[in-house]
């Protein structure tokens, strides 16, 4: 079923593809507001970036009309530029996602078709609604992995103690093999990896270079000069504390 619409070509046109369309769709005529662009709410929502983006971008749409299923899935339709060169029809993009989860998203982009309804809703049918699904699942899967609390960074702590660096065993092989290849060796005795030596600016170029790559893991570093002996025992990786030494980088 679909809603009583004015006999105009472009309402008529609209009613009668709604009800060739497979669903339960309903036509609504959105008339001529005496020339005002009153329209810029639906147009702003033509989830297209062709033809039909082209055509709302060169002149504003004083009359249109909107498909709507039950499942939310709305059409635009539009005249073509010109009269008697057929009807513009595109998607509509969902009102209830972020706008963070279109981007990297193909638009669905819209059709130019022959003032027929019934060539048009084939074409509707295997053509743009195909290409519409494909865009609004990526969406939502976006939307969805947004709404996903965000853990909390990881951090490494490095420890200063009697002239050397202490960092807890970890617990990923990827961050014990970049304090290895920097200088850092296990110690048993501490359960730690330690990076020892006479020259403290050579230490300090090793941490440099350890915090770089682990860095590059998505690690942070957090380096610390404790008044007391440090509690070795302690994970390794720790909350943040406003003494951060370098940069994180949240994975």
């Amino acid at each position: 079923m679909h809603d009583p619409t004015p006999d105009t070509g472009l309402g008529s046109f609209a009613a009668v593809l709604a009800g060739e369309l497979p669903g339960d769709w309903t036509s609504t005529y959105h008339p001529d507001r005496g020339g005002l662009n009153v329209h810029h709410v639906l147009t702003d929502r033509v989830w297209d970036m062709n033809d039909v983006a082209d055509a709302l971008a060169k002149r504003n749409v004083d009359h249109c009309a909107v498909l709507h299923r039950h499942d939310g899935t709305r059409l635009f339709v539009a005249e073509q530029p010109g009269r008697g060169e057929g009807y513009l029809i595109a998607a509509l993009a969902p009102d209830d996602a972020p706008e963070e989860a279109f981007h990297g998203v193909r638009e669905p982009d819209g059709l130019a078709v022959d003032p027929d309804p019934f060539s048009a809703a084939d074409d509707v049918m295997f053509d743009l609604l195909p290409r519409y699904y494909v865009a609004l699942a990526q969406v939502r899967g976006n939307a969805d992995r947004l709404a996903l609390p965000q853990a909390e960074p990881q951090r490494i702590v490095m420890t200063w103690f009697d002239g050397s660096l202490i960092v807890n065993k970890p617990d990923r092989p990827d961050i014990t093999w970049a304090l290895v290849e920097n200088g850092f060796m296990f110690d048993p005795d501490r359960d730690a990896f330690v990076l020892s030596g006479d020259d403290t600016a050579h230490q300090a170029a090793f941490a440099r270079a350890a915090g770089a790559r682990l860095n590059e893991l998505g690690i942070g570093v957090v380096l610390r000069h404790p008044q007391a002996r440090p509690a070795l025992d302690t994970a390794s990786v720790a909350p943040p504390t406003p003494t951060v030494a370098a940069p994180h980088r949240s994975r």
